[in-house]
């Protein structure tokens, strides 16, 4: 896996050969060059609007020196990919509105512009000859002594040179020895420089990336890409059921069909058995074919809605179930879903565990929210974490911003209660 920042590359054996170390030395010298213009820029702004304050004159001067950290943090967010290749989000806002005016109020309201200001101000003046420091020191001074026997040739005409103008080389054996020296000090400068541009780009990203955004962005990332997922696999059980409804179900239909006809032309005897044998076999692939349709996602749960859809498990449940739901329309399709699967499994948990000689179903639709309560009257003890088969639908639920409980004292009664946050997406049809 790639590397993404200098820290990571500091790690790895091929740091020295990688192009991280030049990166880092693109960046603290960068670093002083946008240091130096800001320098320039501030101190001039503040000079001149300072002057012309007293006229009136420099009160615009010095409004623009309020925003001078918008650019130098805007160059510093683009610098950082030299050493950081996560991006850094830039905390400002979007005006509510257009206009130069609403832009100015937003910003000079915004912390984060203030913060800036100061990081701006840092830069300026102790940030980039920190950077220049580093800069010389790991860089400038091992490479000049690596040079030392090409300097004794040339500058020194083959007799002497001085190391760092402060010692003088006068035999070749002396300069090579500098040389070799200036070598292995340009290979410890490397990570030298790794560590100081490392720091400074960790000092930058914490006083002008706003690290909380930068979460809550990838939280909001994060559940939308969950709520992606549930809609695709919704998407895909659906196609299911209509390619089995449509192909597999309407074959086993024909061929039923087509031997039930034919016992009625063939005489009895063992053939007429076979026929026999083999439409009773047909028929019971058929209702299995059925009963995995409607587990997949029922056809009556996507023509009429949640409603209808539960009215339909409650007949075929094998305990007893009285209904009161109440949805006036239509919901989102994964709330429809989720909500319906919740309730088919409780009810499958009653009539396997419970005991209960009846159940029922309770909710409705109210406040831009749905609550549905499935209670029955078993011998309760019910444990949601101990595969009863909730704790998938309890992670479904939670992907739609919904809330599962489970309430069931041993002696009874279990009550599962669920809610969604949604609204109706269209008013229900009373031909269900």
């Amino acid at each position: 896996m790639h590397p993404r920042n200098v820290w990571q590359a500091m790690s790895r054996p091929g740091f020295l050969l990688s192009a991280w170390p030049w990166r880092s030395v693109g960046y603290l010298l960068t670093g002083v060059v946008c240091g130096v213009l800001a320098l320039v820029g501030i101190v001039t702004l503040a000079a001149v609007g300072g002057a012309l304050a007293i006229v009136l004159v420099g009160l615009p001067l010095l409004v623009v020196l309020a925003l001078a950290g918008l650019p130098v943090a805007r160059v510093e967010r683009r610098r950082l990919r030299l050493v950081d290749l996560d991006p850094a989000p830039d905390p400002q806002r979007l005006p509510a509105t257009e206009g130069l005016w609403v832009w100015l109020m937003t910003r000079l309201r915004e912390q984060a512009t203030w913060r800036e200001l100061g990081y701006a101000l840092l830069f300026a003046g102790l940030l980039w000859p920190a950077d220049a420091l580093v800069v010389t020191v790991a860089l400038l001074f091992p490479v000049s002594m690596a040079a030392t026997p090409l300097l004794m040739a040339t500058v020194g005409g083959g007799e002497e040179t001085k190391v760092l103008k402060q010692w003088t080389v006068t035999t070749w054996p002396t300069a090579f020895g500098v040389a070799v020296l200036g070598l292995l000090l340009l290979a410890l400068g490397a990570y030298v420089l790794g560590v100081a541009a490392g720091a400074r780009a960790e000092l930058t990203r914490l006083l002008i990336a706003d690290r909380d955004a930068e979460l809550g962005a990838r939280v909001v990332e994060l559940s939308r890409s969950r709520v992606r997922l549930v809609d695709a696999f919704e998407a895909e059980r659906r196609r299911i059921e209509r390619d089995l409804h449509d192909g597999a179900q309407q074959r086993l239909v024909a061929l039923t069909m087509t031997l039930g006809l034919a016992r009625l032309d063939v005489p009895p005897g063992p053939l007429a058995d076979q026929l026999a044998k083999a439409h009773d076999e047909a028929g019971k692939a058929l209702a299995e074919l059925r009963e995995l349709i409607h587990g997949i996602h029922p056809k009556v749960l996507a023509d009429y809605g949640l409603t209808a859809a539960v009215a339909d498990a409650a007949d075929r449940s094998v305990v007893p179930v009285d209904v009161e739901l109440a949805v006036p329309g239509r919901l989102e399709q994964a709330v429809e879903a989720a909500a319906y699967f919740v309730v088919c499994e409780a009810l499958a948990n009653i009539a396997k565990h419970s005991g209960a000689q009846r159940a029922e179903v309770r909710g409705g639709h109210a406040g831009g929210r749905l609550l549905l309560e499935v209670r029955d009257d078993g011998r309760g003890g019910a444990d949601a974490s101990a595969g009863s088969g909730l704790t998938g639908l309890a992670d479904r639920v939670s992907v739609l911003d919904g809330k599962l409980a489970l309430s069931s004292p041993p002696g009874g009664p279990t009550l599962l209660r669920v809610e969604f946050p949604c609204e109706l997406t269209e008013a229900a049809d009373r031909s269900a």
